[in-house]
């Protein structure tokens, strides 16, 4: 395995894509370790299933190590993951679709402290997340790696324009789209229990 630090350091990320371009093995396992933590997080965010980020994430870093040498660093190299990755998501979430087993509903919802005082709260956020998690697993898989890195990373049109390889006019347009058809998700969900009850 190659040295994760010189004579003057830590190697940066940087010079370890340069090595693993070269076909440094070693290089690439220390990017994999580097990078791992973000690509994880983001192919749960994008799958919402801790099994099919799994699979996300392996899938992406073959197929970056299969891509190391065509990745030019006129991006960041994170950037160019994010990328790999969002396309991976797509392909297991197609993938899923003909193979449904397991639902949304069945991800742990985060904790929190404050509405966990007021038990009544409590259920009315886990609804309220129990619904925004099944109308977001409904929308295709180009949508829904909109709305999440937006609406969920934080991130700039112009970021995820980049990051998805897309114009900044696609990202917004398809946000737009994505957000709207949560909404319409949401409301026709809303009418059903209001006629159920």
């Amino acid at each position: 395995m190659a040295p994760v630090s010189g004579a003057s350091g830590p190697i940066d990320l940087a010079e370890l894509v340069a090595a693993a371009r070269e076909g440094d093995r070693g290089a690439f396992d220390e990017i994999v370790r580097r990078t791992y933590v973000d690509t994880y997080t983001l192919a749960v965010r994008l799958t919402a299933s801790e099994e099919d980020a799994q699979d996300v994430v392996q899938e992406a870093y073959l197929r970056a190590w299969k891509g190391i040498r065509r990745f030019r660093g006129e991006a960041q190299f994170s950037t160019w993951m994010y990328r790999i990755t969002s396309n991976a998501a797509a392909t297991q979430h197609g993938k899923r679709r003909r193979h449904r087993t397991v639902g949304l509903d069945e991800v742990a919802d985060p904790v929190e402290t404050e509405v966990a005082l007021h038990p009544e709260m409590a259920t009315e956020n886990h609804e309220l997340l129990a619904r925004l998690a099944a109308a977001l697993d409904e929308l295709p898989p180009r949508l829904r790696s909109l709305v999440v890195l937006k609406d969920i990373y934080g991130l700039s049109h112009e970021a995820i324009a980049e990051e998805l390889g897309i114009s900044v006019t696609a990202a917004k347009v398809r946000l737009h789209r994505g957000r709207k058809r949560m909404r319409d998700l949401l409301y026709e969900e809303a009418e059903r229990h209001a006629d159920a009850v």
